[in-house]
């Protein structure tokens, strides 16, 4: 019996309570996916010996479909799929583009509330500057046991094809665009720097790999 591997998106690192992430798991693996490397303009000009070393990072970025259909989970008579289609994994993908900042949020406000009852809000009349509290969610692509990426969702559009009686979505397809988020020694994200090393290293070794495949080729190509 051959392993079925199934892409996901998950979220880590957030307020969630609990530790259980926001996961989402592609019902269906995208038949397609296409990858993009966008090249950053090499240093130095045309003419000029830097022009060899390198300067910026090149992004990946990455785009796929994924479809959602309740069918299968209605025949399995799964509850949430009787109650919602495929809203909950729908919901839980849009939220992976909203900063979870609800819990944050409330213990800022509370914070805030304290440092008044202390005396220590504004002063002198000056009004108060906002702290930003919102984070975006931490996000990792997994597609296979040598991809784990760490992602910014770029852009998402949701396409409902077909409704239940109760209007909830029950078939979908989602467009969906990631940046692969590029990490350096100085990050404290531990979690992302060792899945970009993890998959650096699986792509070294297959690069490695290939010369197995390319060695009669590479000999064919030097003349005698």
């Amino acid at each position: 019996m051959s392993l079925l591997l199934r892409g996901a998106l998950i979220e880590y690192g957030t307020d969630l309570i609990g530790p259980i992430p926001n996961v989402v798991i592609f019902q269906y693996n995208p038949g397609t996916l296409t990858r993009t490397m966008q090249i950053p303009a090499r240093p130095g000009g045309a003419n000029r010996r830097e022009n060899s070393q390198a300067g910026e990072t090149v992004v990946e970025s990455i785009s796929f479909v994924a479809e959602f259909d309740s069918a299968n989970l209605l025949n399995e008579d799964k509850f949430l799929a009787r109650a919602f289609g495929i809203g909950p994994q729908l919901c839980a993908l849009e939220k992976m583009v909203h900063p979870s900042a609800k819990i944050a949020g409330a213990i800022g406000a509370a914070l805030d509330k304290i440092g008044d009852a202390l005396g220590m809000g504004e002063k002198d009349g000056a009004p108060s500057q906002p702290i930003p509290r919102e984070k975006y969610p931490k996000i990792l692509f997994v597609w296979g046991l040598t991809r784990i990426v760490p992602v910014t969702i770029s852009s998402m559009r949701i396409t409902e094809l077909k409704y239940d009686s109760l209007l909830n979505p029950s078939r979908a397809e989602v467009d969906i665009g990631l940046n692969i988020h590029p990490t350096d020694a100085c990050s404290d994200d531990w979690i992302a720097k060792g899945a970009m090393e993890y998959t650096s290293m699986a792509k070294e070794a297959q690069a490695i790999a290939n010369l197995a495949n390319t060695a009669e080729q590479v000999v064919e190509l030097i003349p005698f």
